[in-house]
């Protein structure tokens, strides 16, 4: 497929993954801190944001299968996954963690699950979404293009 068509493409996905909420104008600004010194920034810091918020789902999902939960430690843990996904402009992720946070305040453990299975559900979306656009970044810069600058 010929560079101009992929950076096309490139265009209308990054388009709407904003459209449709799934990133917001804190992933521009972390696409604006990557230079020719470190081609690979904003990939790395995703990469890092999804190894670590499996690891934050993983401990979210034991400690609500507690028979007394930590309400505290379940917050404590959401909150830190809400301060990741903003920090990348996952706005999806970070706006389910906001009604997860509220559970938390009410200690209810129904809702923290069903909130949970919404925030797996919404992380792996995102995570999809952005290894297609990294994908199509590389296929771009593979046939001697350059990454288009969103405006």
């Amino acid at each position: 497929m010929e560079v101009v068509q992929l950076q096309s493409r490139l265009i209308d996905l990054t388009s709407s993954l904003f459209r449709e909420g799934f990133l917001d104008d804190q992933f521009n600004q972390l696409q604006q801190l990557q230079d020719e010194s470190n081609p690979d920034f904003v990939f790395e810091v995703v990469s890092l944001f999804f190894d670590d918020s499996e690891k934050i789902l993983n401990d979210l999902g034991r400690a609500l299968e507690q028979q007394s939960v930590d309400f505290k430690k379940v917050d404590a843990n959401v909150h830190q996954l809400k301060g990741s996904s903003s920090s990348i402009g996952a706005q999806r992720v970070k706006n389910v963690c906001v009604a997860f946070r509220n559970f938390c305040e009410e200690n209810n453990r129904e809702g923290c699950l069903r909130c949970l299975q919404q925030v797996k559900h919404e992380c792996s979306l995102v995570k999809s979404k952005l290894e297609s656009l990294f994908r199509l970044e590389q296929q771009i810069l593979a046939a001697g293009g350059s990454i288009p600058i969103m405006e």
